[in-house]
């Protein structure tokens, strides 16, 4: 379960409460990765990164559920953690996918090539499915 990896490496981790914290730090992390700032959820209220392990974790008020427009659903649990590197999230836990009248619990997503423009998204039982990066980007504000 999530709770017992937040645990597990809650003690040297950098730990954010608050909505808008959460999300900026959460889209921070994304970018710093390489991996499209708009994959996880917005309303959390704890955000954890324990970054000598790559671990991270997000507490949501509530079970949350997000249509990317030309993807499909995505479902996040109250609880969401795994760990993180370069153009890559792994051993995700509370993420699934609804595609039609299915739905898979997403256990990885990575860019293999980025250049490719591709993001990959792998399930629990094997299954992987490729989507353009740019359908999980929000975009980048202008600078003035």
């Amino acid at each position: 379960m999530a709770s017992e990896l937040i645990v597990k490496y809650r003690e040297k981790a950098q730990i954010f409460h608050g909505e808008e914290l959460c999300k900026k730090k959460s889209t921070e992390l994304l970018e710093e990765m390489k991996l499209p700032n708009n994959l996880l959820p917005v309303e959390m209220e704890e955000m954890g990164i324990n970054q000598e392990e790559g671990f991270f974790w997000m507490k949501l008020k509530k079970a949350q559920k997000y249509k990317f427009p030309k993807v499909g659903d995505t479902l996040y649990a109250t609880e969401i953690s795994g760990f993180i590197e370069t153009h890559r999230l792994k051993e995700l836990k509370g993420v699934t996918a609804k595609e039609l009248m299915l739905t898979f619990t997403i256990t990885e997503i990575y860019i293999d090539d980025p250049s490719s423009g591709k993001i990959n998204f792998k399930t629990a039982s094997g299954f992987s499915r490729k989507h353009p990066i740019s359908c999980f980007e929000l975009p980048k504000p202008d600078k003035k």
